[in-house]
């Protein structure tokens, strides 16, 4: 059993977003959802039988959506961070993730709902490990002039 699981409060999208992630990522399913009671009609104030959580799996990984109403909103203090093999991983998840939503610096965006995610190639921690400081200075130069991270011109600012 997973020992800690993130809770991502929506206003009413709780279930649309997770139908979105888990269409997204392999290894995902919808495992619940629970609907509002009569008893949380009032305290809540959502109508009795609406969708009140989502428990939901993205390649493995554990999340509860609440539809806990419009009293908190994301903000980009929080984030999901998509480790990509290769740039067509990259592409599919940009493309995927922005639709609706708005291209950040960085690799990071914001999904349709405002949920912040970085989309990122494994090879750019290489890139940026490297023992040859001008060659982490000139790769940092570059990813932070880019929105989608494109690893050729990563790879050609590391060679110089």
């Amino acid at each position: 059993m997973q020992k800690i699981t993130p809770h991502l409060w929506y206003d009413t999208q709780a279930e649309e977003a997770a139908k979105l992630y888990t269409s997204i990522f392999d290894n995902s399913r919808i495992l619940r959802v629970a609907r509002y009671p009569e008893a949380a009609v009032e305290v809540s104030g959502k109508t009795k039988g609406s969708v009140m959580t989502v428990e939901f799996e993205l390649e493995g990984q554990r999340f509860l959506a609440l539809n806990g109403g419009p009293q908190f909103t994301f903000n980009e203090s929080m984030s999901f961070m998509v480790l990509c093999d290769n740039q067509d991983e990259v592409d599919y998840f940009w493309e995927k993730l922005t639709e609706g939503g708005e291209e950040g610096p960085c690799g990071w965006l914001k999904d349709k709902f405002g949920l912040s995610w970085q989309v990122v190639p494994t090879r750019l921690a290489e890139l940026l490990n490297d023992k040859d400081a001008k060659r982490v200075e000139r790769v940092t130069a570059a990813f932070l002039k880019m929105k989608k991270l494109d690893i050729d011109a990563l790879e050609r600012a590391s060679a110089g």
